[in-house]
């Protein structure tokens, strides 16, 4: 008995191949990406994991629609720490704090410094010992952009301060 005939077999194949590719290609905006992504990056350096939390997510919240209409990275000057993050199109979370931690190569933490001409103050932000929370958002841009905010509470990148 014949299950499937040709036809049908090149739609079921091309319907498992979008499938397949289409969990990958997932936005990655949710908590757990954000979580995910900042406790791989401390767990590298001994730091305790970061935890989520409701107030400084929403705090994370509010700011990013303030930014909705130019999506410049502008800091909030808030009470907390944060890393910003922009893009002309559509930049995941995960993305974002990836880029962050990608900073990790210009930081040298011997002398607790960057690189000369380099920043490293995202990645001392996101293994900063001392930050037990975060909270993080995203909004789309009336430009079309990206606009994504972490924020830490307590804040990180103190002067004179080693973050881990």
């Amino acid at each position: 008995m014949k299950i499937f005939n040709s036809s049908q077999t090149v739609i079921f194949v091309a319907i498992a191949l979008v499938l397949a590719f289409a969990v990958p290609l997932k936005a990655q905006d949710g908590r757990q990406d954000y979580l995910d992504v900042h406790n791989r990056a401390r767990a590298q350096v001994g730091v305790r994991p970061i935890k989520w939390h409701p107030d400084v997510a929403e705090y994370a919240r509010q700011y990013a629609l303030r930014r909705r209409g130019d999506c410049r990275l502008t800091h909030s000057r808030g009470r907390y720490g944060e890393n910003l993050a922009g893009s002309s199109g559509n930049l995941s979370g995960a993305a974002a704090v990836r880029l962050w931690v990608s900073e990790k190569s210009d930081y040298f933490h011997g002398s607790n410094t960057c690189r000369s001409g380099k920043q490293c103050g995202h990645y001392t932000q996101v293994v900063w010992r001392n930050s037990e929370w975060v909270g993080c958002a995203k909004v789309r841009c009336n430009n079309g952009g990206t606009f994504i905010i972490c924020s830490y509470d307590p804040p990180g990148n103190i002067s004179g301060r080693k973050p881990y």
